[in-house]
C-alpha cells in the first residue's frame, strides 16, 4: 500500500470526511486505498481511497472550496502551474495511529509494503 503525506490541518479534514480533494501539482494514476500519513509524526493515521484525478481551472478551483477546504481568499490564484484535484472517498481514521519508519528523499508517497513496523489493514 502506498502512503501520503499529508499536512495539518488538512489531514483532519480529510479523515473526517470535510475535505473530499486533496489539490497538487501533479496529475496521479493512483486508484484505491491509500494509508493517510501525517506529515513529520512518522505515524499512519487512517486510510482514505483516491477514486479521480481531476485538472482544475482558476473558477473550478474557486468554486469548489467547499470540496477542498481552502478558504477562498486564499483562491485568488492557481497554487502550481497546472493544479489538479485528487478525488477522495470513504475514509477510515484509525484508533491508534500505526508507525513507520520514513524513507530518505520521500515528500509525497511513501510505499508502505516496506515502511510499516507493523501491519495496516484497510478495516482497522
Amino acid at each position: 500500500m502506498k502512503g501520503l503525506l499529508i499536512k495539518e490541518p488538512w489531514i483532519d479534514l480529510v479523515l473526517d470526511g470535510e475535505k473530499t480533494w486533496e489539490i497538487r501539482g501533479t496529475n496521479t494514476k493512483q486508484r484505491g486505498t491509500i494509508g493517510l500519513i501525517k506529515s513529520g509524526t512518522g505515524h499512519v493515521f487512517g486510510t482514505v481511497d483516491i477514486v479521480d484525478s481531476r485538472p482544475l481551472t482558476i473558477e473550478k478551483y474557486v468554486n469548489s472550496t467547499r470540496l477542498h477546504r481552502i478558504p477562498e481568499e486564499d483562491c485568488k490564484q492557481m497554487p502550481y502551474k497546472r493544479t489538479y484535484a485528487w478525488v477522495l472517498r470513504n475514509p477510515v481514521l484509525y484508533d491508534k495511529p500505526i508507525p513507520y519508519t520514513h524513507p530518505l528523499g520521500a515528500v509525497i508517497w511513501v510505499d508502505l509494503d516496506k515502511a510499516l513496523t507493523e501491519e495496516v489493514s484497510v478495516s482497522t
